[in-house]
């Protein structure tokens, strides 16, 4: 195994060591040829480039709720290379240092404009990363990461280098560690755009030179370290002979002590960015909004009343405006109960469609996002001149467990989506695309449907009469009032069929309310 692992730095034996000795070591041990390293100036052997993933694992992906089409990038400067068993300064003023364990490409050699089928070639060897950053600065950056990331010691690599020819790229083990409790583990198997695709992207505009670096991204699991943490990375492969492995790279959170002065951006933060920094807004000590609870009880309990009468109850709290209107649904025998999510397509506009309707967009986000108990609203205009959603997409849905979906404008693949278990309403049938009247443009939001409002996490309840729009708040006493109203509709019913006039019974005056009560307790 030793024969297949570089050392860049070991300050067991050493007592220090030169962070950036690191790529010309990397480089010399490595045998890949040199070019731009000198063992006389060790600043020179710094990477000409660092190039950084902004997002590139499912699991990470999945967690930010939001999964790209193509990769994004950022650069980081050279100055911020560290090696392993250094401290980190969290600078005074700011709360929220992020880790991000990693696995770092090296260059082997310089491309241009080379295929992602080659791209695995060009690197010559992986190593650990941690891109750490301040998300107390990423306001200021806009985007940029200049400062959020850029500090000095922010890009901590080694302390081992695997040589890329050893290794299977597809099957390689990235871990983090804080103080000790494994906090990141996740394989390549995971990555959303494959380690030669992103050498590809990059040469296509970019001379990639041998020594430069690239942070491939993060999996889930990055989190905040505080002063006096311990962060470890350790990038293997465990199925490769030998089972080679970077070791751990290990960084120590120190206080910084020198304030940020008056002349640039200082830290500030809000909770969006301690909820992305922790992970979640749990971890961030954020109250998290409730998620109603549809349960099975309550479910049968909607179940048992129809729309007819659900709508009559919501008029008697002066809602009136709480139907989806002009809709049918690809399966009247099956009810329809669950939360709202949402999607809001715009009109058609060439240029936004180009931007905004291609690759992973909103739409397709909407369908990956969808939970058990869902229900998908789109606001759609009630344009019906081209289809909204088609079978693929819905038999997405049904797979992700959504109760069902409602659009007020056209369906695609009209048999297929009916086939499906779950139901469909729809303003109709039509068999264009979605860019023809539509641009995907954003989720989660309040919409319009069928002439009324819906918003996230509003009940959705629909039959063979039509669709309804329940606050969560009144759900409870509405079923139980309708469970009780057609109860009584139930005795009508039966008067009305023995021949009895419906003058004083519907609705009842004192003399049927009195034989109600009777009729009702012989019935308990």
């Amino acid at each position: 195994m030793v024969d297949h692992i570089v050392y860049l730095c070991d300050t067991r034996f050493s007592g220090s060591c030169n962070p950036f000795r690191i790529v010309y070591d990397l480089l010399y041990r490595a045998r890949i040829p040199q070019t731009r390293t000198s063992m006389t100036d060790p600043s020179s052997s710094r990477p000409g480039k660092i190039i950084a993933v902004h997002l590139n694992y499912r699991s990470r992906a999945d967690q930010r709720g939001r999964t790209p089409a193509t990769p994004s990038y950022f650069f980081k400067p050279s100055s911020s290379i560290a090696a392993s068993g250094g401290t980190l300064e969290r600078p005074a003023g700011a709360e929220l240092l992020a880790f991000e364990g990693e696995i770092a490409l090296i260059l082997g050699r310089t491309v241009r404009r080379i295929s992602p089928d080659d791209g695995w070639a060009a690197i010559g060897g992986i190593t650990a990363a941690n891109d750490f950053g301040i998300y107390d600065l990423r306001t200021a950056d806009k985007g940029s990461n200049v400062r959020s990331k850029g500090g000095d010691g922010f890009t901590p690599l080694g302390p081992a280098v695997i040589p890329a020819d050893s290794v299977d790229p597809g099957a390689l083990r990235v871990r983090t560690w804080l103080n000790g409790e494994l906090v990141q583990d996740d394989t390549t198997a995971g990555l959303l755009f494959p380690f030669g695709q992103l050498v590809a992207d990059l040469s296509q505009l970019m001379t990639l030179e041998e020594g430069d670096v690239i942070l491939t991204g993060t999996p889930a699991g990055s989190s905040v370290a505080q002063p006096g943490d311990i962060v470890e990375v350790e990038v293997d492969s465990p199925t490769a002979p030998g089972a080679p492995t970077t070791g751990r790279l290990i960084t120590t959170i120190i206080e910084g002590s020198v304030a940020f002065g008056d002349f640039g951006n200082k830290p500030s933060i809000d909770d969006t960015q301690r909820e992305e920094a922790w992970g979640s807004r749990e971890l961030a000590g954020l109250e998290t909004p409730p998620v109603f609870e549809l349960t099975d009880d309550l479910k049968a309990r909607i179940r048992s009343v129809g729309t007819a009468t659900l709508s009559s109850q919501l008029r008697k709290r002066g809602l009136n405006n709480v139907s989806i209107d002009g809709l049918q649904s690809t399966r009247p025998d099956v009810r329809l109960i669950g939360r709202a999510r949402t999607l809001r397509y715009i009109p058609n506009r060439e240029d936004l469609f180009a931007s905004h309707g291609g690759g992973y967009n909103a739409q397709k986000r909407a369908f990956d996002a969808l939970r058990p108990d869902d229900v998908l609203v789109m606001e759609a205009r009630g344009e019906r001149g081209t289809g909204t959603v088609g079978d693929i997409l819905a038999l997405r849905a049904q797979v992700r467990g959504a109760a069902g979906i409602v659009t007020d404008g056209g369906v695609r693949d009209y048999d297929a989506v009916a086939a499906l278990d779950m139901p469909t309403y729809s303003a109709g049938a039509h068999p264009a695309v979605l860019g023809r009247r539509h641009v995907p443009w954003d989720a989660d939001v309040t919409i319009a449907c069928g002439g009324t409002a819906v918003q996230p996490g509003d009940i959705i309840v629909g039959d063979a009469d039509g669709v309804l729009v329940i606050p969560p708040t009144l759900l409870e006493e509405v079923v139980s009032d309708a469970i009780a109203q057609e109860q009584e509709e139930t005795f009508i019913a039966e008067q009305v069929a023995a021949g009895e006039g419906v003058d004083g019974l519907y609705p009842m005056n004192a003399e049927w309310k009195f034989r109600y009560a009777t009729w009702k307790e012989s019935r308990s």
